[in-house]
């Protein structure tokens, strides 16, 4: 709604697609929807930083560090994945898939946290239940004059 330029990226164009047809319809704005294998392969973004990163149900361990570069100074990470004790409930059941707790903090160090949790979630009826982490962090920038040049066209 605020005609900011979005990247997507995903393995499935499926996912892709989802992902772009739910956004709000507004003929200015960006879309870089990129299919790609972001474990095996080169990360699509090379060298660019974004004012915010969003993951949600992903979890690749290797891939962190990248996702922070990614993370223009003043930017946001908003982060959600599922944690310990989710294969008590469901999938992902794999321990290489689930955060231990306190993990997105770990990962975050450097940066100013914002929100964080970590438990466990009831869902609505005919909802799966599960354990997940959430974080929102920002990267400070080291002034206002390299804020403005991230945020200003």
């Amino acid at each position: 709604e605020r005609n900011h330029p979005v990247a997507l990226v995903d393995l499935a164009q499926a996912a892709i697609e989802s992902i772009a047809d739910a956004l709000p319809p507004n003929e200015g704005r960006a879309v870089d929807a990129v299919v790609a294998d972001i474990e095996n392969g080169p990360w699509p973004f090379e060298g660019r930083q974004f004012a915010a990163v969003v993951v949600t149900n992903y979890l690749w361990r290797p891939l962190m560090p990248t996702l922070l570069e990614s993370l223009a100074p003043g930017g946001v990470l908003i982060y959600e994945t599922f944690t310990q004790g989710n294969e008590t409930v469901g999938k992902p059941s794999r321990p290489d898939f689930l955060l231990r707790p306190g993990e997105l903090l770990d990962v975050c160090v450097g940066l100013r946290v914002v929100a964080f949790e970590d438990g466990f979630e009831e869902r609505a009826e005919g909802m799966a239940q599960r354990f997940v982490q959430r974080i929102a962090a920002v990267r400070e920038p080291a002034d206002r004059k390299e804020l403005a040049r991230y945020l200003l066209p």
